[in-house]
């Protein structure tokens, strides 16, 4: 299991729904920017084009409601790689006292856009999401 990377981020407007709380799928959203800017962060790059990996799968569980003006913290892990897959573990908690808004957990499969297919984790990638 590697160390957690975090990146916070505030509630914005256009996140919360009619009932003044974070929309279900808005966590997925931040799921997203966490696992965006901890791939840029390993492999040292602000280039989008070196994301080697696609999504196959992702759940979300819900503890409690973040609502506008919350402040949010998405850490990420990784728990564990596979043959031309790895997982990462997140949890959405409220910056200011811990608290957790949500868990949740997707499945990327390394792989090769131009050919268009999976490829085995290499040994150097795999050092680094451990």
């Amino acid at each position: 299991m590697s160390a957690p990377f975090s990146l916070r981020f505030p509630v914005r407007f256009r996140d919360i729904d009619t009932l003044g709380h974070v929309n279900n799928s808005v966590y997925f959203t931040y799921m997203e920017s966490a696992r965006t800017e901890y791939w840029l962060h390993l492999f040292g790059t602000d280039n989008l084009r070196e994301l080697r990996f696609i999504v196959a799968h992702a759940e979300c569980d819900f503890k409690v409601a973040a609502r506008f003006g919350d402040e949010i913290e998405v850490t990420i892990r990784t728990t564990s790689i596979g043959n031309s897959s790895f997982v990462w573990d997140y949890e959405v908690l409220n910056a200011k006292n811990g608290s957790v808004f949500a868990t949740g957990k997707t499945i990327q499969v390394y792989y090769d856009y131009q050919e268009g297919k999976s490829l085995p984790v290499p040994a150097d990638v795999r050092k680094k999401l451990l």
